[in-house]
């Protein structure tokens, strides 16, 4: 059985010439569990693409 995914929603206006927009950003609530370890993946694919590429940066 799937489980359902629930968001929280966090809402900003901002003028941008001379326009309102409206910014809205959803973000997954998950279980302290699932969390770490999307954190620890993000981390780990983080790390390689800074490992490949820090070199060309002094």
């Amino acid at each position: 059985m799937t489980q359902a995914v629930t968001y929280e929603r966090e809402t900003k206006s901002v003028a941008f010439q001379g326009k309102i927009i409206v910014l809205e950003s959803l973000t997954p609530v998950l279980p302290p569990k699932e969390k770490a370890q999307r954190k620890k993946e993000l981390e780990r694919c983080l790390y390689d693409v800074f490992s490949k590429y820090g070199d060309r940066f002094p």
